[in-house]
């Protein structure tokens, strides 16, 4: 019997090896080089002093916490006007109440130092663009100015733009004002005013970069570039089990775990769209998403998201969204654009089958403080029978029929490409900031 039953675990795991190719491990080539200590350590200030928004009321950390697996913990993030951090935040009060939630959910940002990271934000608006004056292809156009350091320090440019996100609304503060009239380059130009008017920032910044002698010579592509050089340097995870046993450590996942790489990078398909050894090809794929929240001004009444349609201007990217590492997914619910699905279970049984998981979606497992007139928002996507069925006619992901135990193991799979490192996170946090303003509401 003992013998029968070994002879039939070798047959499991034979047939989850089939078609497995598996990736290198990563190596320092992998990454951009370290910065200097100087640049990471001003970066680090800036990513949580609200001195960066309209109404200094809201930082980079809010919505993208060590806390909360540097995201927020919420479907959709609740940006300029509420009050609180991570699940605990409100939607605000009397005229400083938000207007809407953040259309999108709040993507980590673990190992965006890495060089194979070219394309950021769910619809890869920011990406590099020889032909573009500023090195990248981004909203801003023209407008983005030249010197930024790479594709991370480029994202950096655009939250301070958002008059949901960071801003404020027209009348609030001369940044919404600015931001509301679409003109990038006074929203950036007036946050650099504020940096250069902040003895104890200015310190930092000729620190930082040789290209400063003095106040005057502070911009706000400066300080992009210091935010990258904080979380390149932070948030590098490449110490999970799973790197361990890439390289070498056979005992470093379970058999369990094992088996579900296997099926990952094999007969389960996942690797297909999360490739390589970051799980993600950085393509853009439409696997019938639930829709949740305001939206992005798109299709029925504005409360759809095209996603990648609304860079290509191609109707056939509509509802394509770009394919996410998984390294520490384990931290980084919930899931998707939209933040629809508050378990890592729930959103792996979706990829088995979309249209079918679609149609069932519930909304109740969203994760967004409570407010009646954006709950109603929230559900209205979601439950349209028309936006549903344009959402599963697009999808590109066939079923894949998986047993029980299978689901499991590639749940345990993703469990093992969390690195211990990023499981406490508390030193990322600083103790006080030159702005003077405090840290939490």
């Amino acid at each position: 019997m003992a013998r029968f039953l070994l002879a039939a675990t070798a047959a499991l795991f034979f047939a989850d090896t089939v078609g497995a190719q598996l990736p290198a491990p990563l190596t320092d080539a992998d990454f951009r080089p370290p910065a200097d200590d100087a640049a990471v350590e001003l970066g680090r200030q800036l990513f949580f002093d609200k001195i960066l928004s309209g109404s200094f009321n809201i930082s980079c950390a809010t919505c993208h916490h060590p806390f909360a697996g540097t995201g927020d913990g919420l479907s959709l993030s609740v940006g300029e006007g509420a009050r609180g951090t991570g699940i605990l935040r409100d939607t605000g009060s009397g005229i400083d109440a938000i207007r809407e939630r953040v259309p999108r959910n709040a993507p980590a940002l673990f190992n965006l130092g890495a060089l194979e990271f070219r394309v950021l934000f769910h619809d890869g608006r920011v990406a590099p663009d020889i032909n573009a004056p500023s090195g990248f292809a981004s909203p801003a156009g023209a407008a983005l100015p030249p010197g930024l350091d790479n594709v991370l320090a480029a994202q950096a440019m655009f939250p301070v733009t958002s008059g949901t996100e960071m801003a404020g609304q027209p009348g609030e503060n001369p940044v919404a004002d600015a931001a509301a009239r679409g003109d990038l380059p006074a929203v950036w130009d007036q946050l650099a005013s504020r940096l250069r008017g902040n003895d104890r920032y200015v310190e930092q910044f000729i620190a930082a970069f040789d290209d400063v002698s003095g106040a005057a010579d502070i911009t706000f592509v400066h300080a992009a570039n210091a935010i990258a050089a904080f979380e390149e340097s932070a948030w590098r995870a490449d110490d999970s089990p799973f790197d361990r046993f890439l390289r070498g450590d056979r005992l470093a996942m379970s058999m369990t775990q094992q088996r579900g790489m296997r099926l990952f990078y094999g007969r389960a398909g996942c690797g297909g769209c999360h490739a390589g050894v970051l799980q993600t090809d950085h393509s853009f794929r439409a696997i019938a998403m639930p829709q949740v929240g305001p939206g992005k001004g798109d299709g029925q009444d504005g409360y759809e998201d095209f996603g990648r349609e609304r860079v290509t201007g191609s109707a056939a990217d509509r509802y394509r969204f770009r394919v996410p590492s998984l390294r520490n997914v384990a931290l980084t619910a919930p899931y998707g654009h939209a933040g629809a699905y508050n378990t890592l279970d729930a959103v792996v049984r979706h990829h088995l089958d979309p249209v079918r998981s679609l149609y069932a979606f519930d909304i109740t497992q969203v994760v967004l403080p409570s407010r009646p007139d954006l709950d109603e928002r929230d559900d209205y996507a979601a439950s349209s029978a028309s936006i549903r069925a344009a959402i599963a006619a697009a999808n590109e992901l066939p079923p894949v029929r998986l047993r029980e135990a299978e689901v499991r193991a590639i749940v345990a799979f993703l469990h093992a490409l969390t690195d211990p490192a990023m499981l406490d996170l508390r030193h990322d946090v600083p103790a006080t900031l030159p702005s003077g303003l405090h840290l939490a509401d």
